[in-house]
């Protein structure tokens, strides 16, 4: 009797194999603790994948997904094997450029430099998210980009927006003023 033979079939690769770690998940992400002032437009990286210190490539690894989270309106160029010295280079909105030498510093060396000379206090950040907190108040209305809701019509138990739903007659002011005026005749 013959066996049956299968043709090999090509296995798919679990998420949690391999020498590299899961991909960044939300929580992991918004651990970041660099949150740039509203000045940095670019940040390029320079960087190799050869020589002494590890540091460097942990940064790119480990830190720049988070501060692409926390900062989404800097653009990140990474520039890989191009120089031969690591080093990071700020463009600010002024036109300035801020370098910084990454040579012989670990990741969490890197991060901290960073955020002593380009990232918000933590004052700031704590004033930034008490307004935040202030504007997305459920009272509030206006442009989505600054409040939960655009018009009051949007609040259960409210009337209905005229430009969806037709206001009744007596809710009118055309109407008020012709009984009015009628009423005077």
């Amino acid at each position: 009797s013959r066996r049956a033979v299968r043709p090999p079939t090509s296995r798919r690769r679990d998420a949690h194999e391999g020498s590299l770690p899961d991909p960044p998940h939300l929580q992991y992400l918004s651990q970041g603790d660099v949150v740039f002032k509203s000045s940095v437009k670019v940040m390029t990286v320079n960087y190799n994948t050869t020589g002494a210190g590890r540091g460097r490539q942990k940064f790119v690894f480990f830190n720049i997904p988070q501060i692409q989270y926390k900062n989404p309106w800097v653009q990140i160029m990474l520039f890989k094997n191009m120089t031969p010295s690591p080093f990071l280079r700020f463009y600010l909105d002024s036109g300035e450029q801020v370098l910084v030498d990454v040579e012989t510093k670990s990741n969490k060396e890197i991060m901290e430099h960073i955020r002593k000379i380009l990232g918000k206090t933590e004052e700031t950040l704590k004033r930034e998210e008490e307004e935040k907190q202030q504007l997305s108040h459920p009272a509030h209305f206006g442009p989505r980009k600054y409040c939960l809701r655009e018009c009051i019509c949007e609040v259960e138990g409210q009337v209905p927006c005229p430009s969806l739903v037709p206001l009744p007659k007596e809710m009118r002011g055309k109407y008020k003023a012709a009984l009015r005026a009628a009423a005077k005749d």
